[in-house]
């Protein structure tokens, strides 16, 4: 069953009221950017407290520092004037019950959707499938701690990132709601 008209509606509704809106700046108002995990159970907008226009939001699976999430905060940057990088990973992430080895073999296998089990993710569907997960870095995660400032050190040391930016890096946990702070990473982000 799709969710088309469940979204189409609720646009229909937000529209409706959208307002003043439409005249928001391009640039954002708050003049920071947060690079996280696409994870539904994340909602930046209400864990840093922001409205439409305060900042930029990038997201992809597991809130890794991947070539495209670097090259959208250089534009945050470059062109829309961000002043401050948040890079910010969370507890209990699909991204850690996996490696690349595990992708690419499900992957081969077939390309429906696997299940999770205790023992990890299995494919469940039936052929064909693809070989070329295995050229594909999935940008796994085995410790959160070590991945926040693994990211942060490699947008810090990136060539087109200017030295004074500070960037900042923190583990949303899910059960709670809060941010804590990877010191290793917010230290690598000076």
């Amino acid at each position: 069953m799709s969710v088309l008209q469940e979204v189409l509606k609720s646009n229909s509704e937000y529209a409706a009221t959208f307002g003043e809106k439409g005249n928001l700046a391009l640039p954002p108002a708050r003049h920071f950017a947060i690079l996280t995990c696409m994870d539904a159970r994340l909602d930046p907008a209400k864990y840093a407290g922001l409205s439409e226009g305060d900042a930029h939001v990038i997201r992809n699976a597991g809130g890794r520092a991947s070539d495209d999430a670097i090259r959208s905060l250089v534009i945050s940057y470059k062109l829309l004037g961000t002043k401050e990088w948040f890079v910010i990973h969370h507890s209990n992430c699909g991204m850690e019950f996996f490696n690349n080895e595990v992708m690419s073999g499900l992957l081969d296998s077939s390309l429906e959707t696997a299940a999770l089990g205790a023992d990890g993710f299995t494919d469940i569907g039936k052929g064909p499938g693809s070989s070329e997960g295995k050229f594909i870095n999935w940008l796994t995660i085995k410790n959160q701690e070590a991945s926040v400032t693994e990211d942060v050190a490699r947008i810090r040391r990136h060539p087109l990132v200017p030295k004074n930016i500070p960037i900042y890096g923190y583990i949303y946990d899910v059960t709670t709601g809060k941010l804590v702070e990877v010191p290793s990473a917010t230290a690598a982000g000076k």
